[in-house]
């Protein structure tokens, strides 16, 4: 299955929530699209209510159908809470990490910055965007690319102290990974134990 692109407002009223940012359209059309979304009232199966809860968190985080159930395998051999473990590891990621750094309006966007070389990890261009930042790796803009106006734009007027897990330095544009992130930290609205349940069958 390929990475979807299709129209960011369908998946969005598809859910409810505004998963990729503010979205006019879901303000007015908050509900379900196609021609028979506003009179849908159908009960929907436990096994559904998990299912949603994946593709919840697939389409926040842009990871595909295999990326996300190797995550899953990774997170259920760690110590700990398994659902916790799965959004520490999606957090992670280094388009995640661009995102909430401010330096990219969207994880879409911190993606495309990711793959055509414009981010460093400890001053080493990484084009992987599924590449894992290890807590005390400093994530930063190169050089020559400090003066894109998506970048300028998108860092302008951002604050950086509403995630502490990781610490800005807006000398040299980039940011700290202290440390993962507790579950109370990550303001996605995901139900991480219907994940955990569904993979459990």
């Amino acid at each position: 299955m390929a990475r979807y692109t299709g129209p960011k407002t369908k998946i969005a009223r598809k859910f409810g929530e505004a998963i990729y940012g503010p979205d006019k359209v879901l303000s007015k059309k908050n509900y379900p699209p196609g021609q028979h979304g506003v009179n849908k009232r159908r009960k929907t199966s436990e096994y559904g209510l998990q299912l949603r809860e994946k593709q919840k968190a697939k389409y926040t985080y842009g990871v595909l159908e295999k990326q996300f159930r190797n995550l899953f395998e990774k997170a259920s051999r760690k110590k700990g809470i398994t659902g916790e473990v799965l959004l520490q590891l999606l957090e992670a990621r280094l388009d995640n990490v661009v995102f909430r750094l401010g330096i990219a309006p969207t994880r879409a966007a911190a993606r495309q910055l990711v793959l055509h070389r414009h981010i460093v990890v400890n001053g080493k261009v990484v084009n992987i965007a599924s590449y894992s930042v290890k807590p005390g790796e400093v994530i930063g803009v190169r050089e020559k690319s400090k003066s894109l106006e998506v970048i300028a734009d998108s860092l302008a007027g951002f604050n950086h102290s509403k995630y502490p897990w990781i610490e800005w330095d807006e000398a040299t544009k980039s940011g700290k990974f202290l440390h993962l992130p507790e579950r109370a930290d990550i303001p996605e609205n995901i139900k991480e134990q219907a994940i955990v349940e569904l993979y459990s069958k």
